[in-house]
């Protein structure tokens, strides 16, 4: 009995407190869409120079587009709100920032939702593109893209592309990116294989024999020469490399 009333009498505490925050005031210095809004292109702004093109190109153009804050949010007042960008939202694509009132009668974080278009150089097809069929440099140009459309990087070099094939069709105009293409088979097990191992300041060669298929973005099993077992990546024809 006496366990029963103890615990009725915490929820009847926490139900209190939690009546206490939700009854908190959003009037006065309660900060409005348009407040944050401003926190959240400010913050944005200044991320921006983080995004840069490689050496070599055009320079990128960044467009930044602000979804909505969640309409049913009441915050209490606030008067420091300090923007940030949460951990593993980067600034690219669909993406985050965080907005934390860090002085007033009732500590919040909301997360307002923005996209971050970042508008580059890369290759799109001239004609369609088509499964099994090998693609050749006169299938592209280079034109604007969003980069950041998706998760898979954009292609912007010939070379990574040439000689191999679609999964799906492309059409023309099309962003292509890098998992539209079927990954390359480097060897395949039973070749002979070049191991290069790199470290901190220090690069040497090695020679094994591949145990697995040595398949494109795949750990490939290579028993080298003294008979140890590595797992390394496939980077070119018959050569893998392994990041120690």
């Amino acid at each position: 009995m006496k366990k029963l009333l103890i615990h009725w009498l915490m929820f009847c505490v926490a139900s209190a407190l939690s009546l206490t925050v939700a009854a908190q005031p959003v009037g006065g210095d309660a900060p409005g869409v348009d407040a944050l809004g401003a926190y959240v292109q400010d913050l944005l702004a200044k991320q921006q120079t983080t995004l840069k093109a490689p050496v070599g190109q055009k320079p990128w153009r960044i467009e930044v587009v602000l979804g909505q804050l969640d309409p049913r949010l009441k915050l209490a007042p606030c008067s420091k709100v300090q923007p940030f960008m949460p951990a593993g939202s980067p600034m690219w694509g669909r993406t985050r920032v965080g907005l934390r009132c860090e002085q007033g009668p009732v500590r919040w974080n909301v997360f307002w939702p923005v996209t971050v278009k970042v508008w580059g150089e890369a290759l799109v097809p001239v004609t369609p593109l088509r499964p099994g069929v090998p693609v050749v440099a006169a299938d592209f140009r280079l034109a604007e893209v969003d980069l950041a459309e998706k998760t898979s990087p954009a292609v912007m070099q010939l070379s990574e592309v040439v000689g191999r094939t679609v999964l799906r069709q492309v059409e023309p105009g099309q962003s292509i990116r890098q998992d539209d293409f079927k990954a390359r088979r480097w060897f395949a097990a039973g070749d002979p294989v070049q191991l290069k191992v790199r470290g901190a300041g220090f690069a040497v060669g090695a020679e094994g024999t591949a145990l697995t298929h040595g398949d494109e973005g795949q750990c490939a099993r290579i028993r080298m020469d003294n008979g140890r077992i590595v797992c390394a990546q496939p980077v070119a024809e018959r050569v893998a490399e392994l990041i120690l």
